[in-house]
């Protein structure tokens, strides 16, 4: 797919909340490779969000919102998308109906519940933050499980986490959890969750 570069401001989410630690990570690694201009260039270009056209020309990202999130609060003006889907000619509820239907809706909030398709923010800034999607991120960076093509993985996880890691004690103490979650990643309770790995480490 061809890759294009339209302006961040114009970016709309397609959830509600984002794993804020996770998306300051992000913003520190694009400011470590300002000193590189050509990295931060191929990074950027090699990691495009992934976008839905949608009624009344809003541009509906439904991949990578940590990093147009990162991209926005960095003062990045464009971003590189590739356009998944033209659904513009569609209305706005068979938009969302249709949006649903190839899962790439996910209006949960922070504390991973079920809310409406209207409470889902019109700007990236507006996003709230789920502790557990940071966790989840880091979690899998760190080898506990496998990226998939399952829609919001990460989230699954996160969900995962939520009963088995105290939220107290996640704020508290962000790199016990995480030795806390690796393990949890590979036990059994987690065989049925995408991206599993007996071995979360190899």
């Amino acid at each position: 797919m061809t890759v294009q570069s339209i302006a961040v401001k114009l970016l709309r989410p397609t959830q509600i909340a984002v794993g804020k630690r996770l998306v300051k990570m992000k913003r520190k690694g694009l400011r470590d490779r300002e000193r590189k201009p050509q990295e931060l260039v191929d990074f950027i270009l090699a990691n495009p969000l992934r976008v839905v056209l949608g009624p009344n020309d809003e541009i509906h990202i439904i991949d990578h919102h940590h990093l147009g999130y990162a991209l926005m609060k960095e003062g990045f003006k464009t971003a590189p998308v590739v356009v998944e889907a033209d659904l513009s000619k569609l209305a706005l509820p068979e938009f969302w109906t249709t949006m649903e239907g190839k899962s790439w809706v996910h209006p949960f909030d922070g504390k991973g519940k079920l809310r409406k398709i209207s409470d889902i923010p019109d700007d990236l800034m507006d996003l709230q933050d789920d502790p557990y999607r940071s966790l989840a991120g880091v979690v899998r960076q760190e080898g506990g499980f496998t990226k998939t093509l399952t829609p919001y993985m990460e989230f699954v996880w996160a969900d995962y986490f939520r009963p088995l890691i105290k939220l107290k004690a996640l704020n508290a103490d962000f790199s016990g959890s995480i030795k806390k979650a690796m393990a949890l990643a590979a036990a059994a309770g987690a065989a049925q969750l995408p991206g599993y790995k007996a071995n979360p480490t190899s």
